[in-house]
């Protein structure tokens, strides 16, 4: 019945084109989040929400007792709003299917079904797709975070260095909401317009500019020995905040891109880029990188790797500390 990316489901709200039903599921649980959140926040106005808005949790409730709030027709407003937080824990949730055959018009009903879908094959997602909506909220590329995170931080009016943006992806991961949440931070703490610098991270965030993951593979890049040493020190000085585990991920993605580009050597910076999945900007690393590890080092690289990953995890390795793993390991690499 209606659209079913996040785009276009949002877009629809923000025009007060309501479905009766949202069943918003998978492993993404941002966007399910942000799409619950809005309706909860924007469809009632404050005084509408004191009889004409539930909130329920999957695990204390159940199929009857949402069939029968669904059913009730709202009061002084043209809509009631009510939303399953955690339907993922409903029982029996498929008996759902008689009253999404013939949902109430006037009712909103949200089911936030977080880290799993529903069976296709059974009636229940089939009937949600005929009478509402049914997205599905799938996690994003590694690859893909980057561009997603300069178009949020484009949505809240600011640009950002190409340096920058990759020192903030690369420290929080893949997690989308503590992303938002530390571009909302620069945002509170900086002028609108203001284009992020990677000082302005390190002062508003905490993720030093000098001494992160990315530094290090560029100093591994270059064979800058001592910084590469520096940066190594500071990590074994401060494991907590440079768990050896994630610097080994970090390595280990970045060799493994660096084997890409040693396929991609003689192609336009442009086929480059998209193979790699970055930024044009950074071809000129891979570019100096590739000079010290064509793919015969690249492949020894990658074996180190995951040699000190079960190293790190005690295989083969009983006592070393954490700090001194990765020292053997850099100097491996770069020797």
């Amino acid at each position: 019945m209606a659209a079913s990316t996040y785009e276009s489901i949002m877009a629809d709200l923000k025009a007060k084109k309501y479905a009766p039903i949202y069943l918003l599921q998978g492993d993404e649980p941002y966007f399910i989040d942000q799409i619950a959140a809005y309706i909860e926040k924007n469809v009632l106005t404050d005084d509408e929400k004191t009889f004409n808005q539930t909130i329920v949790y999957g695990k204390d409730t159940d199929v009857a007792n949402l069939d029968n709030l669904s059913k009730r027709f709202p009061m002084m407003a043209e809509h009631q709003v009510v939303i399953v937080k955690e339907a993922q824990d409903l029982k029996k949730i498929e008996d759902l299917v008689f009253y999404v055959q013939k949902p109430q018009k006037t009712t909103i009903l949200v089911l936030c079904h977080k880290y799993k879908e529903l069976d296709k094959r059974k009636k229940l997602a089939s009937a949600i797709e005929k009478t509402g909506v049914l997205f599905t909220s799938k996690k994003l590329y590694d690859n893909k975070i980057p561009s997603w995170a300069e178009s949020y931080i484009k949505d809240k009016g600011y640009t950002i260095d190409p340096v920058a943006l990759r020192l903030l992806t690369d420290y929080l991961g893949n997690d989308l909401s503590k992303i938002a949440n530390e571009i909302d931070k620069l945002a509170i703490a900086l002028p609108a317009g203001t284009k992020i610098s990677p000082a302005n991270i390190q002062d508003n965030i905490g993720i030093s500019k000098d001494y992160n993951n990315f530094e290090l593979q560029n100093a591994i890049g270059t064979g800058d020995v001592l910084k590469a040493a520096r940066i190594v020190d500071h990590f074994s000085k401060n494991q907590k905040d440079n768990p050896l585990v994630l610097t080994i991920t970090a390595l280990y993605g970045y060799f493994c891109k660096l084997l890409i580009f040693n396929q991609h050597i003689r192609d336009d910076s442009r086929t480059q880029a998209a193979a790699l999945g970055c930024n044009p900007f950074f071809l000129k690393d891979y570019q100096a990188a590739q000079k010290r590890f064509p793919a015969t080092k690249v492949i020894k690289a990658i074996s180190l790797l995951r040699e000190y990953d079960l190293k790190s995890k005690g295989v083969g390795n009983a006592t070393t500390d954490p700090g001194a793993l990765l020292q053997e390991l850099v100097y491996k690499i770069m020797h």
